[in-house]
């Protein structure tokens, strides 16, 4: 009996080896990708019907974004979190920078770009504009240029952008934004002829993605939210069909790590939405329900667009005042998302309380230790109790060796009389998994952690520790061997826990044991190095409560 628990112990300790030496191996691999129907034909009307017609799109000439901006017209947009600008030729929001974040942890660091427009390295931007199954009809294109009115896009000045069609169709755009990141997008049509124009409101947003992210612990790729339903779908998804969606409003976009780009339409709003792609340039779009213009009438269609950081706090406030349904899911918590959100609420008030990121998960790990304080030291009484039985049950295996069944016989025999339950010490580590998953999600989602710093060399607590022990490094060894200062601290009292534990009696078993702490030594040296400080301290914090408990059984 304790042999089969000892074998599912080290099972599940293998496997979670698996799982994250997979995701780190097979990460950010490049795909191969084919062919599939172009981009720009994606709205749906009644029948196929070309959404844009932007020949820059699939030729790039890579130039810098600077050089772009200065070969259009452009209003520029400023406020707290964002700058950047419209290009007024296509009214296309194609030019955002993220004001608070930086690309690496040098001071002189440039901020994040998000958006980028076409003819640049990696284009990524979004439009909005209206459809018509009247192929005769003058509807503003990609290189329309709109007649702005307006300065600056900023939170107390909105802009409009203004064009005629020469047909008795005008067309306006408001465009507002708040303090934050998110941008609410009004269209108007006046109908100065004398019948009626039935037109189709539409939106997309669309990017470069050369490099098609692979199996990795975080959501990145297209994402939306349809008739409350989330889908997530990687690049990689999109190689052989396009995926299609009929919705009452929802919200559709792009999910990276920390960034996040998203059309959120009304609920009342019937759309139909798309995700697609041509060679590396995916495009998320929508076809809502037909707007009928009156002669002498104006009608109108209404859209909101967030492009921004996944701030968590914020998506939860605009879930709330805008009601946009399951907004918060934009971040990927995982399958743990009942643990993993109130996680980083915790570590968050910690953090206010504190204001260091890396002690607000040290005191995090002592609050879990000690909510688990009554299980823990439950299990750790009983493996010192087991560990005094271990001449004893030595004794019965040499003695029944060749009986296997009056073994297991005299074993449990031996547990009842001395009051061991060989069970209760995988109790704890069956809490920890997912308490270590959920962590572990939270250090890799939250843009709050990012460049997090903690004492010492750990200047971002979601990178891995960059003290790496390179002795090697002249040898032709994968990378993946270096690791740093924290991941060996980790694995040095993972080796003491282990030693303070009864040895497995069987000899296989004892040597796969015996390689676990430097297994997962290597293994943690790439991850985030506030997940590896936790464990280090929750171990060193199970190794002081262990000790206390041998002493008083002595053990």
């Amino acid at each position: 009996m304790k042999d089969e628990l000892k074998s599912f112990y080290a099972a599940v300790l293998l496997s979670l080896g698996v799982v994250f030496l997979s995701n780190f191996l097979f990460s950010d691999k490049k795909e191969n990708i084919e062919e599939t129907q172009p981009v720009v034909e994606t709205a749906v009307i009644d029948t196929q019907k070309e959404l844009t017609e932007d020949k820059d799109v699939l030729s790039q000439e890579n130039l810098s974004t600077e050089e772009v901006l200065i070969s259009s017209q452009r209003v520029d947009i400023d406020n707290d979190a964002i700058k950047g600008s419209i290009r007024a030729n296509g009214g296309r929001i194609d030019n955002l920078w993220l004001k608070k974040y930086k690309q690496t942890l040098d001071a002189d660091s440039a901020d994040v770009e998000l958006f980028a427009p076409t003819k640049s390295a990696n284009p990524y931007y979004a439009e909005f504009g209206w459809l018509s199954s009247d192929k005769n009809l003058k509807l503003p294109n990609t290189e329309t240029l709109w007649t702005v009115k307006g300065d600056k896009l900023t939170p107390q000045t909105p802009v409009v952008l203004e064009w005629d069609n020469g047909e008795g169709l005008r067309f306006i755009t408001k465009i507002s934004i708040d303090n934050d990141y998110m941008f609410n997008i009004d269209q108007y049509v006046e109908n100065n002829t004398d019948k009626s124009v039935t037109l189709y409101p539409y939106g997309l947003i669309a990017r470069n993605q050369e490099k098609a992210i692979g199996a990795s612990v975080v959501h990145e790729g297209l994402i939306g939210v349809f008739d409350d339903e989330l889908e997530e779908v990687k690049y990689s998804d999109l190689k052989k069909e396009n995926k299609e969606f009929e919705s009452n409003g929802g919200w559709f976009g792009f999910s990276d790590r920390y960034w996040f780009s998203s059309i959120i339409i009304n609920s009342k709003q019937k759309i139909k939405a798309k995700f697609s792609r041509n060679d590396t340039f995916y495009q998320t779009d929508y076809v809502g329900a037909p707007v009928t213009v009156s002669a002498g009438s104006v009608g109108s269609s209404q859209e909101m667009l967030y492009a921004g950081a996944k701030e968590i706090k914020l998506l939860d406030k605009y879930t709330d005042d805008l009601h946009i349904n399951k907004f918060d899911l934009a971040v990927d918590f995982g399958w743990y998302y009942f643990l993993t959100k109130p996680f980083f609420y915790i570590l968050d008030f910690l953090y206010n309380i504190i204001g260091n990121m890396g002690w607000a998960i040290l005191l995090f790990a002592t609050l879990l230790r000690l909510a688990m304080f009554p299980i823990a030291n439950k299990s750790f009484e009983n493996m010192a109790k087991m560990k005094k039985l271990q001449p004893k049950l030595k004794e019965l295996q040499e003695k029944f060796a060749e009986d296997k069944l009056k073994l297991q016989q005299e074993t449990v025999l031996l547990y009842q009389k001395e009051k061991v339950n060989p069970a209760s010490g995988c109790l704890p580590m069956f809490i920890q998994i997912p308490v270590f998953f959920s962590l572990y999600k939270v250090l890799n989602i939250a843009i709050e952690i990012r460049h997090a710093p903690f004492i010492g060399w750990i200047k971002d607590l979601s990178a891995p520790d960059p003290m790496v022990i390179s002795a090697w490094s002249h040898l032709p060894i994968p990378g993946f061997l270096d690791i740093g200062v924290w991941p060996i601290v980790m694995g040095l009292t993972m080796f003491i826990q282990q030693k303070m534990n009864p040895a497995p009696t069987n000899k296989d078993q004892a040597r796969a044991f015996a390689l676990m702490p430097l297994i997962f030594t290597f293994m943690m040296g790439h991850f985030a190095a506030g997940l590896v400080i936790y464990w280090s301290f929750s171990n060193l914090l199970a190794i002081i409560q262990q000790r206390a408990i041998l002493i008083k059984n002595k053990a």
